[in-house]
């Protein structure tokens, strides 16, 4: 397909998109920091936690009580240019109420890093989750990601990683699901839009080393996705790559109507939200063979 910038301005600018886009951050940062005063005095919550030595290299756990649960890592999105782990602290609850601990974590951000760099913080990030498993309470054999946008890709990623090249103790399914909400799966439009790839700083080269769709899971890990329903045609077509390119891994899509880009993660707050509940699913029962 050849893209123009007028094209690419339409279907990729989701700010233009959705006017209301700056209401929508403040209120995710008022619930954020809302559930993190209510839980910070909990044994089992560890916020700005560390996992590298790099400023924004850290994470913010929350643990559900129960010894042995599953763990989910959330990704927040931004076009790995903006936002913070804070602004989604409140993903957690339902996840928490179904006794699924939840990892909120940080990354450096455009320009000041490459995606590149954000890609080996994500893998620094699960690794650091795994090796410490026992002192956060969590079962390292039931990790599973989540993100939007920008962290659906880098979901995406850390699912075709290959994690023993990272370190002997590390199995090839570290990562046993992933859901992916309105995710970036194909990046060689946003060569062709200057709005951001001004601090994206991708070439064709990057493009390919940084697409999903040009690799594979390492391992038959389950996935989900979900697009809103009021997105651009451009990022309800890069939902639709996963189930295209991925289908031994892909599980099922779930509809989201009425929800355009920014608002289709506000489901995740709500416990009887068909996309939370199958993300319930997937942490509490991933995935190995879907043939199985």
């Amino acid at each position: 397909m050849t893209y123009s910038v007028e094209f690419c301005e339409k279907q990729y600018n989701n700010r233009l998109l959705v006017p209301e886009h700056a209401q929508i951050f403040q209120r995710w940062s008022a619930l954020g920091k809302a559930f993190r005063d209510e839980r910070e005095a909990d044994a089992g919550t560890f916020l700005h936690r560390a996992y590298g030595q790099g400023d924004r290299e850290r994470l913010d756990y929350f643990h559900c009580g129960v010894e042995g649960a599953p763990l989910l890592v959330f990704i927040h999105g931004g076009y790995w240019r903006s936002l913070d782990k804070h602004d989604f602290s409140w993903v957690a609850k339902p996840f928490l109420e179904a006794h699924i601990d939840v990892a909120v974590v940080n990354y450096g951000l455009c320009p000041e890093v490459q995606i590149d760099d954000i890609v080996r913080q994500m893998y620094k990030a699960c690794t650091w989750l795994y090796r410490n498993a026992d002192s956060l309470g969590f079962d390292r054999e039931l990790l599973c990601v989540a993100g939007h946008s920008a962290g659906a890709h880098l979901a995406a990623m850390l699912l075709c990683a290959q994690w023993p090249s990272w370190g002997p103790d590390l199995p090839p399914d570290l990562v046993k699901a992933g859901i992916l909400l309105s995710g970036l799966y194909d990046l060689e439009p946003l060569l062709y839009a200057p709005f951001v790839n001004g601090d994206l700083r991708l070439d064709a080269d990057a493009v390919k080393r940084l697409s999903p769709v040009q690799m594979k899971p390492q391992t038959l890990s389950a996935v989900v996705t979900a697009v809103g329903a009021l997105e651009s045609a451009e990022f309800i077509r890069q939902n639709g790559l996963i189930e295209a390119h991925w289908q031994d891994n892909f599980r099922r899509d779930v509809p989201m109507p009425g929800t355009n880009h920014f608002t289709v993660v506000d489901a995740l707050a709500d416990a009887t939200n068909p996309l939370t509940r199958a993300a319930i699913e997937l942490c509490l029962r991933p995935y190995v063979d879907p043939h199985g």
